[in-house]
């Protein structure tokens, strides 16, 4: 048990509040209410009695509403979400080959763990997480037994399997397991700068998500310049592309943390390497490029509590031929983050009208991803929300 599940409701706000370096003013103003009301209610003086106000925080905190309600409370589909990623964490902490088990199957050849490693990252990039969960306990067994039996050829398959890993850990609210898939990729990555570049992408998404912002800037500051090559001009597209992505992850940490004049250079750093790189060139599914370096300036003004700028460049960015060459998970993603800022604008109809998109082109972003699903509850309560939305939400029960 975390120690957080004994704290009552409004300590456990005040904890994530914390995580997210948002100070009581900024949660006050994002909920549209007063300062007043946010510490009443981490000192428990007013109570948390609506269920609908409990999901209002969540959104904004960026966890499941199950996390505040403890974990005996859970909202419909959290349970089989839980269920995947413990089956996960299972096949994480077998340590079958640290321990000399004998192995209860054979082991794949390095070019099938290869083909395998790729068709999950390929389910990944299409946001059929449901399926991913299903084939990646699997996947982390063979990439593990086969690195033991190939050490050289069963390297790179055994990072990209706990790089897809932890992406996916990120994507259903489960940072501390994601922790241990992406610790497992940097020291497997070790002595290969390529690899251990692209393994640190996953560093930055866990350490965001896990609310170690400072942290998460530092390290991708210091894997982004490892792998930048010297001159930008002569660099080819797969180094442009790891430190392009860790420079991102580098700004996002900055926006997290309030920092808009770092989020804004490293982000401005990056374009010059996606510009050289150009659109549907990313290495390492990565999906690097000028368009992908657009929405990570979406994401950052999002974060910075920018809103109006994030629906202004979000409303030229899925005009770009680049959007069309981006993964359904990364389109889908980012107009999650195109309805927050609709949101926060206050302008349900099109928060609703992009969230409608985002479930089209990739239903598991809404319907197994925490952040989908929280603001799809906090849309759907507004008046002026779609009906079509409405019914989705609650369809899913989050409404």
């Amino acid at each position: 048990m975390d120690s957080t599940d004994l704290l009552p409701v409004g300590r456990r706000v005040a904890y994530w509040r914390g995580r997210r370096k948002l100070s009581q003013q900024v949660l006050a103003d994002r909920l549209g209410k007063s300062k007043s009301w946010v510490d009443k209610v981490e000192r428990g003086v007013r109570s948390l009695d609506k269920v609908s106000t409990l999901q209002d925080i969540a959104a904004v905190l960026r966890i499941d509403t199950a996390v505040l309600l403890g974990r005996d409370v859970q909202p419909a589909g959290v349970a089989e979400r839980v269920e995947g990623v413990e089956r996960i964490r299972v096949a994480l902490s077998t340590y079958e080959i640290a321990l000399e088990r004998p192995a209860a199957r054979r082991v794949l050849p390095a070019d099938r763990l290869v083909r395998d490693v790729g068709h999950v990252w390929t389910t990944f990039q299409h946001a059929r997480y449901p399926q991913v969960v299903d084939l990646l306990p699997e996947l982390v067994a063979d990439a593990q037994r086969t690195h033991a039996q190939e050490a050289g050829a069963g390297r790179v398959p055994l990072v990209e399997a706990y790089r897809v890993t932890a992406s996916l850990l990120v994507k259903l609210g489960a940072p501390d397991v994601a922790w241990l898939a992406v610790d497992r990729a940097m020291i497997a990555a070790t002595g290969d700068r390529m690899l251990v570049a692209a393994a640190a992408v996953q560093l930055g998404q866990v350490l965001r998500a896990s609310g170690r912002t400072r942290v998460a800037k530092s390290v991708m500051l210091a894997a982004a310049y490892r792998i930048a090559p010297p001159v930008i001009e002569y660099g080819n597209s797969a180094e442009l592309s790891l430190c392009g992505s860790l420079l991102i992850q580098a700004a996002l940490a900055a926006a997290c943390a309030g920092d808009d004049r770092t989020a804004v250079e490293l982000i401005d750093e990056a374009a010059e390497m996606a510009a050289r790189v150009g659109e549907g060139n990313g290495h390492y599914r990565t999906g690097f490029g000028p368009t992908a370096v657009e929405l990570a300036q979406i994401t950052a003004a999002v974060e910075l509590g920018d809103a109006r700028e994030a629906v202004a460049r979000h409303e030229k960015a899925i005009t770009r031929d680049g959007w069309r060459w981006l993964p359904a998970e990364h389109r889908a993603a980012h107009l999650i983050d195109a309805a927050r800022a609709y949101q926060y604008a206050d302008d349900p109809i099109n928060a609703g009208r992009v969230l409608m998109e985002a479930d089209r082109i990739a239903p598991a972003e809404i319907r197994h991803r925490p952040a989908g699903r929280d603001i799809l509850a906090q849309v759907a309560r507004d008046p002026a929300a779609p009906t079509t939305l409405i019914h989705l939400a609650t369809t899913l029960g989050v409404g």
